[in-house]
């Protein structure tokens, strides 16, 4: 049995492991959400879940109910349980939150960082540089979360780290249709660049201005291609044309 949405046959059923039944369907699920396995808009049909993860409607309802409030599911009348299509003016709401929490998560990361740390993101750097490279959009997607990871983990505020987590999992779905417009790829990693000068200089307040400077930017495409095509234009989405929308291909903007 499949789900509407689909993307793969992914392993999702569930292991009997010390961790709370309903924490790891919800992180399974979150996981699948963020990744464009289910992506804005899928029905997530409770009977067909069940199945999937081999849980009980119990689990699987609490799960949801998590999910909703972190606004990654919405509960639409006559309809039942969505993946949350992202609007502009939604979007433009959680980039404003961001800029502010990632530069301050810049700032400490750039003040208190260890070495081993600054060595870590300089590595998930390479990795980025080395996707934008090959092309490769969705290496380049994976390869900045884990920069983002790095960046959080070593802010030394976990409380920043979890509200910075839950944003950027709202937003997932943006990712590719921001990189997917001629030449952001290529600006994001170099905005990247500036945010990474800075903490290897020590400098929090650099660190701090590159990060939010990072955001606002990302944010005005998102909102700018969101208020023109609308919330359900997703690259991969039906009816749109993949190859078009998923080339990084362009040339940068003066």
């Amino acid at each position: 049995m499949s789900l509407p949405g689909a993307r793969s046959d992914a392993p999702f059923v569930i292991a009997r492991t010390a961790a709370p039944v309903r924490e790891q369907v919800e992180q399974r699920l979150r996981q699948a959400i963020t990744s464009g396995h289910f992506r804005p808009g899928d029905r997530l049909i409770e009977r067909e879940l069940c199945h999937l993860l081999g849980v009980s409607r119990t689990s699987l309802r609490e799960a949801l109910r998590q999910l909703e409030g972190d606004g990654l599911v919405t509960n639409i009348p006559h309809k039942g349980l969505v993946v949350t299509t992202m609007t502009a003016q939604a979007a433009r709401e959680v980039y404003q939150v961001r800029a502010v929490v990632e530069g301050l998560a810049g700032r400490l990361f750039a003040e208190q960082a260890t070495d081993e740390l600054r060595l870590a993101l300089q590595e998930a750097m390479h990795e980025v540089e080395a996707a934008l490279q090959a092309r490769d959009r969705e290496v380049l997607i994976a390869a900045k979360e884990r920069f983002y990871q790095v960046l959080l983990s070593g802010c030394g505020n976990r409380t920043a780290e979890i509200v910075l987590q839950s944003l950027h999992d709202r937003i997932a779905s943006l990712r590719a249709l921001t990189l997917a417009q001629p030449g952001r790829a290529q600006r994001s990693v170099a905005e990247m660049r500036r945010i990474l000068a800075a903490i290897l200089a020590h400098d929090g307040p650099g660190a701090c201005r590159a990060c939010i400077t990072h955001v606002e930017r990302a944010a005005a495409v998102a909102v700018r291609v969101l208020e023109k095509q609308g919330p359900q234009a997703f690259p991969g989405h039906a009816g749109e044309p993949r190859e078009e929308e998923l080339a990084l291909a362009g040339k940068e903007q003066p």
